[in-house]
């Protein structure tokens, strides 16, 4: 589901190209979210074994980290850097689009923390966990809309109002967060 941007040429997911990297991790949330959805019936025939703890751990790392990263990319950078291009301006559709999706944030991690009380007992191999479809399900669910609303509508219209500058500045933003370095 990745998109591209006009005018940007730099490779798929780099710090350099801010919005693509956010639309490239969306990819990898919806790779994480179609394991989940598979391990629950691997749970129910193999119980916790080698794959289950692997994919459990998984998705630990990643929601626990990546997920995470990507939520503050967007709310502490990227939101307040369209609100900003919109001084001076009639900004209430973009405000309610932010409030909208930070909203969406606050239930995304909700969501993960009752599958993650799951997958922290898979992933040591506790063969009594069970992971329900619907909790699974609720979590992939509200992750294909908030995904569909942030590719659909937040990046295409970042893409047509923040400057150069302000991708410049979000970028270093997200590498700094991630502790990446510049090699001199």
């Amino acid at each position: 589901m990745t998109i591209d941007f006009p005018g940007h040429s730099a490779p798929r997911g780099s710090f350099e190209v801010p919005l693509e990297m956010l639309s490239a991790c969306h990819g990898r949330v919806e790779q994480q979210c179609a394991t989940l959805r598979r391990l629950v019936p691997h749970l129910a025939a193999h119980g916790a074994d080698v794959d289950a703890r692997a994919a459990a751990a998984a998705a630990l790392r990643y929601f626990d980290t990546s997920a995470q990263d990507h939520h503050a990319d967007e709310e502490v950078d990227l939101f307040p850097a369209l609100v900003d291009s919109m001084a001076g301006s009639d900004a209430v559709c973009l405000r309610e689009l932010v409030d909208a999706l930070t909203t969406d944030h606050r239930r995304l991690e909700a969501a993960w923390r009752r599958v993650r009380r799951v997958l922290v007992r898979i992933a040591v191999g506790d063969d009594l966990a069970t992971l329900e479809a619907a909790e699974v399900e609720a979590l992939v669910g509200l992750y294909e809309r908030h995904i569909a609303r942030e590719e659909g509508e937040l990046l295409p219209m970042a893409a047509r109002l923040l400057s150069d500058d302000a991708l410049g500045r979000i970028g270093r933003a997200m590498r700094e967060r991630r502790g990446v370095t510049v090699p001199a």
